[in-house]
């Protein structure tokens, strides 16, 4: 086994099975989270992937082998292991490489009541103290002095029911839904999320395969909503909803099979979650369209910017008692549902206000969609700094720009916007940008990428 490095991420365990994960890696972080985060039980979960189960009970037998007991969920998604670790008050780790590739898996940790452990926050010590115990070659025993008990116990009904009663669709008209489950775990929790509620559900690719046969449970690109879009037309359908692989995360279709901007639906939960909550702190990361904050603040709620990832949401969130959360990823937090993300509980907020109203889903999104965004564009470019010191000699002095450095390089104008982000993986560059239409926004896409690439 290699570098523990190169598997521990920012904010996860990601790694090809079984080159860079196997087994023993999984026991070995068994025990070291048991003594890193000082647990006496812990709550697992694991995706559809075939090594999931494996590395599931790998790692319980690390936990035990160091005294805590082990609360086994089986199946489930990412979203139902952060209701476990929240309802029962117990750190928590689902096994799945969310919307990666099958050769790949993975972990996610957290501390009791979802509470992310991240590279800042244990995952490092967890990496350290790992390695150590497998250049010892000390897994499940090791001298703890006590076995922990593993037992089994299904929640997905108590998740569900937890979902329904945060937000109530008893009252809404019937509607046509077509969900893309990816073959991930959205076939597994939706049908006993949607139960009972007036959804006329058609189902594409529910059958849970984690070598993803018919295409990447993977949302965010364009190709992989393909099928979703041409049901939901097929069918006549009032929306469609698309989940990743661990289900953590909901993309939205409307009935003309046209794919919805997460920061649309970040405004609308927002105004939703502001109707209830007056007053209240809502997040945001930085690569949100301006419409975001401009809603928030038009519906009484405070915006707070933040930079891209789960850890900094869920920090600033926690840090502001934030009543609601959003990224440009489609990945949607609530307070009352530990500061954690649910695709789920998103999907269930939209379905609810779509139901609500007599109209399209694409008039009843209309307010909340205000500019003209470019998506993500990712450059391959070797020296990042370098190309980010050029755009912002470019823009240097432009006549009413600002900029800032909270996460990457963001130029501001009065009518548009650019956000240049590295990666942290892969030597790309990520360039955002939004404008008042689309021809400014083309404008300012086309000069940034000719300064990126030369």
């Amino acid at each position: 086994m290699g570098d523990l490095a190169k598997i521990f991420k920012a904010y996860d365990i990601r790694g090809v099975v079984p080159g860079e994960l196997d087994e023993d890696v999984a026991e070995a972080v068994g025990a070291a989270f048991v003594e890193v985060v000082g647990a006496e039980a812990v709550v697992t979960a694991h995706d559809m992937r075939a090594s999931s189960g494996p590395l599931a009970a790998a790692f319980a037998r690390g936990a035990t082998g160091r005294g805590a007991d082990v609360i086994d969920t089986g199946l489930g998604s990412t979203d139902l292991l952060y209701y476990a670790s929240g309802s029962l008050r117990l750190p928590g780790v689902m096994f799945t490489a969310s919307h990666n590739p099958a050769r790949y898996n993975g972990m996610k940790l957290c501390r009791a009541g979802a509470v992310p452990v991240g590279a800042d926050t244990g995952l490092t010590l967890i990496r350290d103290r790992a390695a150590e115990l497998l250049a010892a070659g000390v897994r499940s025993d090791g001298g703890a002095g006590g076995t922990g008990v593993v037992t089994q116990r299904d929640l997905l009904a108590g998740y569900a029911a937890h979902l329904r009663g945060l937000v109530d669709l008893s009252g809404t008209r019937p509607l046509k839904v077509v969900v893309d489950a990816g073959n991930g775990m959205g076939g597994y929790t939706v049908p006993s999320v949607f139960d009972g509620l007036p959804l006329e559900v058609t189902p594409l690719f529910f059958e849970l395969d984690g070598t993803f046969p018919n295409h990447e449970a993977n949302p965010i690109e364009p190709g992989n909503l393909r099928d979703l879009q041409k049901a939901v037309l097929d069918k006549g359908a009032d929306i469609g909803l698309a989940f990743d692989g661990d289900a953590d995360r909901c993309w939205v279709v409307d009935e003309r099979g046209e794919s919805v901007s997460p920061s649309t639906i970040t405004a609308l939960v927002a105004v939703r979650e502001l109707a209830k909550h007056p007053g209240s702190t809502v997040i945001h990361n930085l690569i949100t369209s301006r419409a975001v904050p401009e809603i928030i603040a038009e519906h009484g709620g405070v915006p707070v910017r933040t930079r891209v990832g789960h850890s900094f949401i869920k920090a600033e969130m926690a840090r502001t008692g934030a009543v609601f959360g959003g990224e440009h990823s489609a990945h949607y937090y609530f307070r009352d549902f530990w500061f954690a993300d649910s695709g789920m509980l998103a999907a269930l907020h939209v379905l609810a206000a779509l139901g609500e109203e007599d109209r399209p889903l694409s008039d009843v999104l209309r307010p909340y969609s205000r500019y003209a965004a470019s998506g993500e564009i990712n450059s391959t470019v070797g020296d990042q700094a370098g190309a980010l010191a050029r755009v912002r000699a470019a823009y240097a002095g432009h006549d009413g720009a600002t900029v800032d450095d909270l996460d990457g390089l963001t130029v501001s104008g009065p009518e548009w916007w650019f956000n240049l982000r590295p990666s942290n993986t892969e030597p790309l560059l990520r360039l955002n940008a939004e404008a008042a239409d689309e021809k400014l926004m083309a404008a300012v896409r086309d000069e940034v990428l000719a300064v990126v690439r030369g």
